[in-house]
Order: C-alpha cells, then sequence, then structure tokens
C-alpha cells in the first residue's frame, strides 16, 4: 500500500517549484553582475576625475 509523504515531497508542484530551481541561480547572477558592473563604473570615473587633477597644471607660488 503507497504512503503519502505529503511533507517530504517537494518536487512536482505543478512546475512553479522546478521554476525556482533556474530562477533563483539566474537572479543571483544577474544581481551580482549588477553589482560588478556598477562598482566598475565607480572607479572608472574615480580614475578618470584623478587622472584630470593630476594632469592639470598647478599654480606655482612666485
Amino acid at each position: 500500500m503507497p504512503t503519502a509523504y505529503a511533507g517530504w515531497v517537494f518536487a512536482h508542484q505543478g512546475g512553479w517549484d522546478e521554476m525556482l530551481y533556474a530562477a533563483v541561480p539566474i537572479g543571483l547572477i544577474f544581481s551580482l553582475l549588477r553589482l560588478a558592473n556598477s562598482r566598475a563604473k565607480k572607479q572608472v570615473k574615480s580614475q578618470a576625475v584623478t587622472e584630470a587633477e593630476s594632469d592639470s597644471p598647478t599654480p606655482q607660488e612666485h
């Protein structure tokens, strides 16, 4: 006689649970790539400002 394990079964709940197996990693990778991209853009901007400041002539005292 088959026994029902409703508390243990997580798979095949109409497909929504299988979708999580794909959606969660994709969402995590997307979020990490966005975070890395925004940090890289900030770093490029700060380097450009630093280079612009170092390239500008400084007033010399007389």
